[in-house]
């Protein structure tokens, strides 16, 4: 007989008892950023129609990545591989009943069918924080700080920092000042955003093959060097005053900004090579990275996309947020040591050394319950250091021990595991004594 694999599928986590603290308490920071800057939490359905992310996601996305199957109705359906398309589609179907501005986030299981790799993987969590109304680039502000607030909890501010770029000064300079097609336009850009990853050589010749001369890439290779005021003199537009406004309440914030790509004393720095490859974006847009040379990559990123909303009907409302995945964010806490000792899920250990004795041991197990302290019972009987293993093996603080003389004279042996010390109780004052320890 052949047994099934105990593997989980391919890209995918199989999440233990000490995993699943560890993701708790990563999602209960999230959570609480978000909420201390108003934000409200909301979910959707794993699963979509196939046309919702045709109209929305990039192309890599929808036709190499995307799980899909035919339901019973012969409707294609799509297993969200990201959940601003859902985001949208609710905010459109309530758009006159929403307070305005519309502050959500979520941490969605969202999937993608690629090849698992160091921060990526095919099945993941992600914190998505949006903001859609209001005045835009006061909302641009306020996502970068909530992103830098998040890190914050997570004790990483110090090694992070947000570039930033807006795409109405990318489409100024490449229609403008180097005269590409928008068609051309767009390959330069995805491959600007995936320059990092696939090399100088690539792209270089993925330039060529877009039909862009060599004197253009030098003028590219100027513009990724200039500072936010030296195009503010040289190419003055739209994306320059946005990008000096977001700038200016940033500051106004207390955060520390610069105009000056590669500045490394900055939380937010200006960054012309910063693209984001998906096509909706249309201001502002930003990547966080770790600027630590272990893990110097970028973790999360985002920008603004005025037009998402009104693909759902007449109704347009702009946005901005981010997304936030948890492969990578574990990564950057286990890469600084920024993970915390996750507590014991037992706080006593109650035995049972003769099924005669249940009756007290669940009395005991109870008031030290309804005291708020986590207890478990063995569900066994076994002698004095069998059970004791046990205790060590569940990683309780306490255990409670009695044998037939302790049991006669209405008294326990209670063993504080950390301390490595015991001492005799009464039935009675237990509770007393293990909180008295705690103290």
């Amino acid at each position: 007989m052949a047994f099934l694999s105990t593997q989980p599928y391919k890209g995918t986590r199989d999440f233990y008892p000490d995993d699943h603290k560890i993701r708790s308490w990563i999602f209960s920071r999230m959570r609480d950023a978000c909420t201390s800057f108003g934000y409200q939490e909301y979910d959707g359905p794993m699963l979509e129609p196939f046309e919702l992310y045709a109209a929305k996601s990039g192309e890599e996305i929808v036709n190499q990545q995307l799980y899909w199957m035919m339901d019973r109705g012969d409707r294609k359906m799509a297993v969200r591989p990201e959940m601003t398309p859902t985001m949208a589609r609710m905010v459109a179907g309530k758009v006159n009943e929403l307070p305005k501005p519309v502050r959500w986030f979520s941490i969605p299981n969202l999937w993608r069918y690629e090849r698992p790799q160091r921060g990526r993987l095919r099945e993941h969590w992600q914190l998505n924080v949006d903001v859609l109304g209001g005045n835009s680039l006061l909302a641009d502000a306020e996502i970068l700080i909530v992103a830098l607030d998040l890190m914050k909890r997570f004790g990483g501010e110090k090694h992070v920092s947000i570039r930033v770029n807006n795409r109405r000064l990318m489409d100024e300079f490449f229609s403008k000042k180097l005269g590409l097609a928008p068609e051309t336009t767009l390959r330069v850009v995805k491959l600007i955003d995936a320059r990092a990853k696939i090399g100088e050589e690539k792209f270089t010749a993925g330039l060529a093959e877009a039909g862009v001369p060599a004197n253009v890439k030098d003028e590219l290779e100027k513009f990724f060097s200039s500072s936010l005021a030296s195009l503010g003199n040289a190419m003055p537009c739209a994306g320059v005053d946005e990008l000096t406004k977001v700038f200016g309440y940033l500051s106004e914030s207390g955060i520390r900004v610069s105009g000056n790509p590669g500045d490394t004393t900055s939380q937010v720095v200006f960054d012309p090579m910063i693209m984001r490859g998906l096509d909706y974006y249309t201001g502002t847009v930003f990547e966080m990275f770790d600027t630590s040379p272990e893990n110097r990559r970028a973790m999360f990123g985002g920008g603004r996309y005025d037009n998402l909303v009104g693909l759902f009907g007449k109704d347009k409302l702009s946005g901005v947020g981010f997304g936030m995945g948890d492969v990578t964010l574990r990564d950057f806490l286990d890469t600084h040591g920024l993970l915390p000792k996750m507590e014991s899920s037992v706080d006593v250990f109650v035995s049972l050394p003769k099924e005669e004795y249940r009756g007290k041991a669940e009395w005991i197990a109870g008031a030290l319950r309804s005291a708020n302290f986590k207890t478990v019972t063995p569900l066994e009987v076994n002698g004095f250091g069998v059970q004791l293993k046990q205790a060590v093996k569940h990683a309780a603080r306490f255990a409670v021990l009695f044998g037939d003389t302790e049991f006669l004279e209405g008294k326990v042996v209670l063993k504080d595991l950390d301390q490595n010390s015991q001492e005799v109780v009464t039935f009675n004052d237990v509770v007393a004594a293990v909180a008295k320890a705690c103290r």
